[in-house]
């Protein structure tokens, strides 16, 4: 009931802000680049976010600096010191769409999905084990805090077939020259193709910055919500069905799990009989102070007052809350039996763990040059306290770690080098002997040569608590894990003016833990290597034809229990170009291909993607065909997914489907309408 009362309560307030911000003055090419000069962050603003300035040092006399009817807005992303600006590029759906192409999931917006490139989990220390909704969330390493001066807000709404809807929001402003706040909400709901596949995910971040008049003292806060909803029908119990529908309608296929329901299309009465819920909270507070050398910048008789960090003290708060269930209410014993080998003891399926944390970050910082904040040393300590409940019994464990951290970052003022090296060790407590080195080293040769990075990570991790015989999921383990060790090379070539990418990724892999069936989880003592090998290139065809290709060509060596295609490409030609002043355009195909490989099985119950070795998944090309355009801030996406579903020998119907794993159909003819719009107060 209160989740229904704020839902309404969030589209009154859209509704009031969307015709208040049509009155508004919006703007277009008004976004001006921020540099990374330190000067740039001394600007100070009017209480409305709008740059004034002074006569003098001490003179009360302020006014209107001449841009104050545009907006200068930049961002950095959390713990980095890297400004960047917004995007307004519409060539890229993958931009704005919460599913990247190099991802497969079950079959409709929502619903679980992983890489189809290998990328192992490389983070040291506690972890759940549930990842199938990773793609879905805000995490507090994207988290944007945004510096601008005017209040700026964007709207993307996006419908699909089969009422598939995206809801995207995002507003920020400066309430004083030290002052901004933030705050992102997406809601993604799908009721899916085939039964039991709704899905509803909520995402809710505010964060706020705030530095003293004196600049000594700053302080970040961020607050994160999570909500992922997933029915799961466990995969068609004949897929084979999928060529002789009555209707042309996928709905009316048995599914291995949950009883026939009647379709909703009301995205707010999404009911979850059997299914995943996720949530998870998190709030992070990071604060220092600094002791440094202050200064002053006159320029055009205006006074910039500056200070230059050179000691600092940090300390880092944060607290979070993690939530995960798989529920079936009117669990069928028998197809439990027949497609799982599981057998059930009540009528009602439940596996449930809460997971709560605190951990205190004390850190001390030093910047060797006071011109240079982008380059520093850093040495930390951690405590972190968990607690585990089981929510299905009154046991609860509390665990601890104690760990030490260490960074060093240095990207010159001239941007030629950009060095970054961190790591982290956990010395005591539940994860006792985890540990994370990275190390990168990027140069630029030259603007015509371009860039070169090259850098190692080394991760020493406890398999995460889904492989821990303690966890609630029905997991069956054999044996104590020891802990996995996982190396990775990588080199990155890059030449912005040849507008080309070259990456080459190494990863050698020792005590690997999967899992090899819906509840079994094994761990593979073998040592064994990935390489990956991917390039990036945009050719010219025309005048106003592009051409955009991402290949990626990875291999595991021996028997290494992974699932993975060999080739991964997608393609994208365009006729693009700015045309009649203010219409940008990119219209044209887009084509995805994998080769056949023997694809991952789902297991509903865990939430884990499963190593299997007998289905291999053949599949035609995905192909979609788009029209983006942008006029001013008001951008346009639409688009016609999965043509390559044409059957011609059932006259022009789009019947012949895809899959996305053994039992899972992907959609036929998919029709998608979005638009995102921004407005500047």
């Amino acid at each position: 009931m209160q989740l229904l009362v704020i839902r309404k309560l969030f589209f009154c307030w859209i509704f009031v802000s969307f015709f208040s911000e049509l009155s508004a003055q919006t703007t277009n090419g008004l976004m001006r680049t921020a540099g990374n000069n330190d000067a740039a962050a001394n600007v100070s603003y009017d209480r409305q976010g709008r740059p004034i300035r002074s006569s003098g040092g001490k003179d009360s006399l302020q006014r209107r600096d001449r841009f104050a009817d545009s907006i200068t807005i930049f961002y950095k992303y959390f713990d980095s010191t890297r400004f960047r600006t917004i995007d307004s590029s519409i060539n890229n759906f993958g931009n704005r769409f919460p599913v990247p192409y190099t991802h497969d999931h079950l079959g409709n917006l929502g619903t679980a999905a992983r890489s189809l490139l290998f990328s192992p989990f490389m983070q040291a220390g506690w972890d759940a084990g549930f990842h199938q909704y990773d793609i879905y969330k805000y995490t507090i390493e994207n988290t944007k805090f945004y510096q601008t001066t005017r209040p700026y807000t964007e709207l993307g709404y996006l419908l699909g077939g089969r009422s598939e809807q995206l809801i995207d929001l995002m507003h920020t402003q400066n309430r004083k020259s030290n002052f901004n706040f933030s705050l992102e909400y997406r809601f993604i709901n799908s009721p899916g193709l085939y039964r039991l596949q709704n899905t509803t995910h909520n995402n809710f971040r505010f964060t706020t910055h705030y530095q003293s008049n004196n600049k000594r003292y700053e302080n970040y806060f961020i607050f994160l919500s999570n909500k992922h909803a997933s029915s799961e029908n466990g995969g068609l119990q004949n897929k084979s069905e999928l060529d002789s529908l009555a209707l042309n309608n996928p709905y009316e296929l048995d599914t291995r799990l949950g009883i026939a329901t009647v379709f909703r299309s009301n995205p707010f009465a999404t009911i979850i009989n059997t299914g995943n819920t996720h949530r998870e909270n998190t709030i992070l507070f990071r604060h220092h102070y600094d002791l440094g050398q202050r200064d002053s910048l006159v320029s055009d008789s205006v006074t910039y007052q500056l200070f230059y960090p050179r000691f600092r003290i940090q300390h880092t708060l944060q607290i979070g809350s993690n939530e995960y269930q798989f529920l079936d209410v009117v669990a069928d014993s028998a197809l439990y039996k027949q497609y799982f080998n599981f057998n059930k003891t009540a009528d009602t399926t439940q596996f449930k763990e809460k997971w709560s944390k605190v951990s205190n970050e004390f850190s001390l910082i030093s910047f060797p040059d006071k011109n240079n904040q982008s380059q520093y040393a850093k040495l930390g300590v951690v405590l972190q306290n968990l607690q585990f409940r089981n929510l299905q019994s009154t046991v609860s464990n509390r665990y601890y770690n104690i760990s030490f951290l260490g960074e060093y970052r240095n990207r010159t003022r001239n941007n030629i080098w950009d060095i970054i090296a961190n790591g982290v060790l956990y010395v005591n407590g539940f994860n006792a002997g985890d540990y994370k080195a990275y190390v990168s080293l990027q140069r630029q040769l030259s603007k015509q040569i371009g860039s070169l990075q090259v850098g190692f990570e080394n991760v020493n991790r406890t398999p995460s608590f889904i492989f821990d015989v303690a966890t609630t999921f029905p997991i069956q383990t054999h044996a104590s894990f020891k802990k996995e060790n996982t190396a990775h090379f990588f080199a990155t070539y890059h030449n912005p003016k040849k507008m080309f990418t070259l990456k080459g990724d190494y990863y050698l892999v020792n005590n690997f833990a999967y899992s090899d069936s819906f509840f079994s989880v094994k761990q593979e003592a073998t040592l064994f290597n990935v390489l990956r090998i991917s390039a990036e290139k945009q050719f010219k065809l025309a005048k106003h034809i592009n051409w955009y290709t991402q290949v990626h060509i990875q291999q595991a060596t021996g028997l290494a229990p992974i699932n993975m295609p060999f080739l991964l490409t997608q393609n994208r030609i365009a006729f693009e170009g700015n045309f009649f002043t203010n219409l940008f355009l990119s219209t044209g195909v887009e084509i995805r291909y994998a080769t056949n490989y023997k694809s991952a099985g789902y297991s509903p119950f865990t939430g884990q993607f499963f190593y299997q070795n007998q289905f291999v998944l053949r599949n035609r090309p995905d192909v979609n065909l788009f029209f983006h355009f942008r006029i001013k801030s008001f951008k346009s996406f639409i688009r016609f997914e999965n043509i390559n579903t044409l059957d011609l020998s059932k006259g022009f119907s789009f019947t012949k489907y895809n899959f996305k794993g053994e039992q899972y159909g992907n959609t036929g003819l998919w029709f998608r309408l979005g638009v995102w719009w921004n407005f500047v107060n």
